[in-house]
Order: structure tokens, then C-alpha cells, then sequence
């Protein structure tokens, strides 16, 4: 079974899906968790051109291999791996071949281009795939695979920043803020104005300073990344960063970003974007992960209540992350 979509602006729908065997490349798992990004909701509500129907969502996918390809060396039956969004690359254009494979035009996007993990199977491409350090459950694990390595990369182009801001506290920011106060950084936290529970959560997963996205930090921001799709909040974030600082901007999707005068940019402020993940991020990533004690903040859904925790998502409901899980045979 999987919860499918059958075009933009559609409910998500339970289908039935076959399953032929895993070509050269592929590993055939049985999902055990799939986390529900913002992501997702884009591909719903027909804002990503990449995007084909009828499609199964879904890219942090946690699962066990019940069959791999010929050529799968690398897992083996009952392995437990991670696919992320990122499901695949030419490998030849001139930016797979700088290590940019992020930027390929024939890139391949798990829950977007191919059928992702709102299912109980999902067949991708082992060459993607991640292994998971054994420490997380499936349903920890899960927001790792795009909370966690889109805002790993977002927070790379954020450079040494020692005070670093967030706009829009969900699943990515409350992972990165661990990561950036035990690296000794500060983060302040910037909620929908009035999120009082978001900005407590903020606090105790590690923020120094939470506060509405219409308020000023007490200092200026070394960097801030945005991880809401409200294209207002550049402007507003270049009010908020030094000299020099960095905007970066993180989501897939954004909103259109306002006109705004130049002497917010000025003093040699940048602003730039973030675009998929490569598989070093994946890597590197989940090396950290697997030194430091993250903790995930999850709440659970069974996966045919898909539509359920899509809708509390987009209502800015949830504290952490969302993730399905289907139903044990």
C-alpha cells in the first residue's frame, strides 16, 4: 500500500503498488519509517516544475533491503539504510563531474521525479543510499535524511558564523541547533510572531535567544538561514545579519522575495540559496550524527494518516518532526 497523489492540489490517496524486482542498481526495502518534509508539501500543492504524477512522496526514508541488484555490493539482505532526496545523477555533466551532482539537470528526486516512501515498499538506488547510525530508532532516524542533511549543508554555507540565526523553527533547525551549540556556536531562533510554544521549544533544544521573525536579535547575526519559504524574510534577515553576513536560503520553494533598498544589502552582505544535497553531505552528515547525541524530536502517524500529518505541517502544528510509519507484518 501506498499513499499516492494523483495530480496538484489532490489528497493523498491509498494504492495499491506493484513491484517487480530491483534492477542492477536498485535495493527493493521495506519501509519502517518516512519522515513528512516541507518538501512534500510543495510536490502537493504543485509548486516544484520537476514534479511528475501520479507520485508517491516521501524522501527520509528509513527501510530494510528484502532484494538488491546484481550489481549492490555495498548492502545485503536486512541491512537497515537511508534515502534521501537526492535518488540519483547522470554522473557525466560538467557538474557531476565537480562534485556538484546537487546541480544536475537530469538529477533524479525521491518523492518528486520517482516514487518515494509514503508506502510500505520502495525500490531506490543503492548508490544513493546512506547507512544510518545504529543508535537512532527508524523513527529518529528518518528526519535525518532531509531535515538533517539539507540544513548540514545550509549550515556549511553559513561558514564560521558564531552567531547563527534560523527562520522557521521545525524539524531541520531544532537538529541543526544541537549540532551548532556543540560546536560552541550561538542560535537565535525566529518563530511565526506569537509562537510562544515554538520559541520554548527553540530554548531547550539549545537556543541562547527566541524570538517572532518581526523581531530583532539582541546582537547582530554572524549568518542566518532560512528554512521558511517566506521570500519577506530575506530582507528581514538582512536587517538582522553584521557586515559581511550571509543569508542563506534553504528551502526547494520560496515565496517571491520583495523589492528592498540596497543599503540592506550593502556593507557587502550576500545572500545565496541551497539546492538538494550531494552524497559527501550524506556522508559527512551522518558521520556527525553518529558522534553527537542528537535527539530528534518525532511525532509518529500511521502512514495512512498521511493526509493528517500533512495538514498539521501546514498549519504549523508540529514541534520537531512528522514521520509515518507502516503497519508491522
Amino acid at each position: 500500500m501506498a499513499m499516492r497523489i494523483n495530480g496538484p492540489g489532490a489528497q493523498l490517496q491509498a494504492q495499491r503498488i506493484a513491484f517487480g524486482p530491483p534492477g542492477e542498481h536498485q535495493v527493493l526495502l521495506r519501509v519502517c519509517a518516512c519522515g513528512v518534509c516541507r518538501t512534500d508539501l510543495h510536490v502537493l500543492d504543485g509548486e516544484l516544475d520537476m514534479a511528475q504524477y501520479p507520485i508517491t512522496p516521501g524522501h527520509e526514508i528509513v527501510g530494510r533491503v528484502v532484494a538488491a541488484g546484481t550489481a549492490v555490493t555495498q548492502f545485503r539482505i536486512g541491512d537497515r539504510v537511508g534515502v534521501p532526496w537526492l535518488g540519483g545523477s547522470c554522473g557525466v555533466c560538467a557538474w557531476c563531474r565537480q562534485g556538484l551532482e546537487n546541480l544536475c539537470d537530469n538529477a533524479v528526486f525521491t518523492g518528486a521525479t520517482v516514487d518515494g516512501g509514503y508506502a510500505e515498499l520502495v525500490t531506490a538506488d543503492a548508490r544513493y543510499c546512506l547507512g544510518i547510525p545504529e543508535h537512532y530508532s527508524d523513527i529518529e532516524a528518518a528526519p535525518l535524511l532531509c531535515a538533517g542533511l539539507i540544513g548540514y549543508r545550509a549550515y556549511l554555507a553559513a561558514g564560521d558564523a558564531k552567531c547563527v540565526g534560523l527562520y522557521g523553527f521545525g524539524a531541520a533547525a531544532h537538529l541543526l541547533t544541537q549540532i551548532a551549540v556543540y560546536q560552541g556556536r550561538r542560535v537565535c531562533a525566529f518563530t511565526r510572531p506569537g509562537d510562544v510554544e515554538s520559541q520554548q521549544f527553540a530554548r531547550t533544544v539549545g537556543a541562547s535567544w527566541a524570538g517572532g521573525s518581526d523581531a530583532m536579535p539582541p546582537q547582530p547575526l554572524d549568518a542566518a538561514i532560512l528554512f521558511a519559504p517566506a521570500g519577506e524574510l530575506v530582507p528581514t534577515a538582512l536587517r538582522a545579519v553584521r557586515k559581511a553576513g550571509r543569508v542563506v536560503c534553504a528551502g526547494i520553494h520560496m515565496s517571491d522575495i520583495p523589492a528592498f533598498p540596497y543599503s540592506l544589502l550593502w556593507g557587502e552582505r550576500s545572500v545565496s540559496s541551497v539546492a538538494n544535497l550531494t552524497r559527501r553531505d550524506g556522508v559527512e552528515f551522518m558521520a556527525i550524527a553518529a558522534r553527537l547525541p542528537l535527539q530528534p524530536v518525532v511525532e509518529s502517524f500511521a502512514l495512512q494518516d498521511a493526509n493528517l500529518a500533512i495538514d498539521r505541517l501546514r498549519r504549523g502544528a508540529l514541534q520537531g518532526a512528522a514521520v509515518l510509519v507502516p503497519e508491522s507484518e
